[in-house]
């Protein structure tokens, strides 16, 4: 009778068990994965349950629990979608503020010391990578010396960008009297969820009241360049008004899941009201600004929602720059059926970035785009900016790239600009790239490395 039934081994237990853990936590955490990466996921547990299943153990998850935000359920007076859709994901709607936008490093450095130096009793910087070279120390003598002024300074730093730096440092800051707290630590369990999970927010607070924000780590190459080597181009702002206490309660939230002592007044992010910042006086003389943070640890996928929400409402133009281009399919079929309906698509991108794997998997999106007419633009050299605008009504700027490891794992942050001034300077501020560019040729890919793409793009978003 026995050789009715099919032989039980100890690899077929691993298989179903891998499975099973794997079907499980999809299903209490409620995943939500694109069908190749679910594919992807289970033929591994399947092929190989000894390597994949640890490394979904590992890298599988890209939300994290937090207490979560609520709309309030009070409609707030909105003037445009946008303001609604963000507000709907328990975020501060949209509120007065006096943007100043970043012509250049020069510009962002005075703006980011401006910023430091106005601090009276807080002083919060994050940062993903702070440099080890002259401007890196430049901002670090400027945190002290407030520090030893009696300003309460703390310094987030992930992970990654801690390990770039000496030891000593850190021993100085909290000689100076600098609190900090590394944020998912490679080697040390202090935050939740996955070790893939990165703090790429760049932000300077100060009092709650003034932020700097943008693109720009606080290394030498996004400001002064160095060794002879001009600074990548980017893109920063600083702003006063309530999107500044929005951050504010952001940077808090970050700070206390990296195991940094509560600032006493300061609220979570989630307590803020969404209608709160709306419900603000408007000022004919200021733009109109709304922070919106986007990660694992908010239950929808902010920006990413935004932006294919935006791409389907746009009537006239996109027009976006960004160092890495490589879009999930939701985000890749949103601007293509944008084209289709005549919406004029400019994307400018780095013919050659700083990281060679976004640069080699991004050809099978520009490609589908470049045959509906997008215009692709390769800059001839190193682009760090990050924004998008859509029509005359609509920008978008911050820390996010338009790849999916930024949109959809990494902890990241923008502003939402609805006032012409920016919009239009911010769309001027690409158009003046593309002179210097040289358009996408896309062409057909041979058999590996049509294989090789797809392959790399199940695994890079993921990892």
């Amino acid at each position: 009778m026995t050789g009715w039934f099919p032989r039980i081994t100890i690899h077929s237990l691993a298989i179903v068990i891998s499975l099973l853990i794997y079907v499980l936590t999809t299903r209490l955490e409620r995943t939500r994965r694109p069908p190749s990466i679910a594919i992807a996921w289970v033929l591994s547990l399947i092929a190989l349950p000894y390597f994949a299943l640890p490394a979904y153990l590992i890298f599988g998850r890209r939300k994290v629990r937090r207490k979560a935000s609520r709309a309030s359920g009070i409609p707030a007076p909105s003037r445009h979608w946008a303001e609604e859709l963000i507000e709907s994901f328990g975020l501060p709607g949209a509120a007065p503020a006096a943007v100043r936008l970043h012509q250049d490093g020069a510009e962002s450095a005075a703006a980011l010391f401006a910023t430091m130096s106005s601090a009276r009793s807080r002083l919060d910087i994050c940062t993903y990578i702070l440099g080890n070279d002259a401007f890196g120390r430049e901002v670090t003598l400027r945190m002290m010396a407030q520090a030893r002024a009696g300003v309460q300074v703390r310094l987030l730093i992930d992970g990654v960008g801690a390990i770039q730096l000496p030891r000593s440092c850190f021993r100085q800051w909290q000689e100076a009297g600098i609190e900090t707290a590394v944020f998912s630590p490679l080697f040390a369990r202090k935050t939740q969820g996955p070790r893939n999970l990165r703090n790429h927010r760049k932000l300077a607070i100060a009092d709650g009241a003034r932020l700097w924000a943008g693109g720009r780590n606080l290394a030498a190459e996004y400001f002064t360049g160095q060794n002879g080597v001009p600074a990548w181009r980017d893109l920063s702002f600083d702003l006063d008004g309530p999107a500044a206490n929005a951050a504010a309660g952001q940077f808090e939230a970050d700070w206390v899941a990296a195991g940094g002592k509560p600032a006493a007044g300061v609220p979570a992010a989630s307590a803020a009201p969404a209608a709160a910042s709306a419900a603000a006086a408007p000022d004919p003389a200021a733009g109109r600004a709304q922070f919106l943070p986007s990660g694992p640890d908010q239950a929808e996928d902010t920006v990413q929602a935004l932006l294919i929400d935006a791409c389907f409402r746009a009537r006239q133009r996109i027009i976006a720059v960004t160092p890495y281009f490589v879009p999930d399919a939701g985000l890749e079929t949103a601007m293509r059926l944008a084209a289709r309906r005549g919406v004029k698509i400019d994307l400018c991108i780095p013919a050659t970035s700083n990281h060679r794997l976004p640069d080699f998997v991004r050809h099978r999106a520009l490609r589908a785009l470049s045959e509906v007419g997008v215009g692709i633009h390769l800059l001839p050299f190193m682009n760090h900016a990050k924004a998008v605008v859509f029509d005359s009504s609509l920008a978008v700027s911050g820390s996010v790239n338009l790849d999916s490891r930024s949109l959809l794992l990494n902890y990241e942050c923008a502003v939402v600009f609805y006032g012409a001034g920016e919009i239009d300077w911010l769309a001027h501020w690409i158009q003046a790239l593309i002179p210097e560019s040289q358009p996408f040729e896309g062409r057909a890919p041979g058999l590996w490395r049509d294989i090789a793409e797809g392959l790399l793009l199940t695994v890079a978003y993921q990892l």
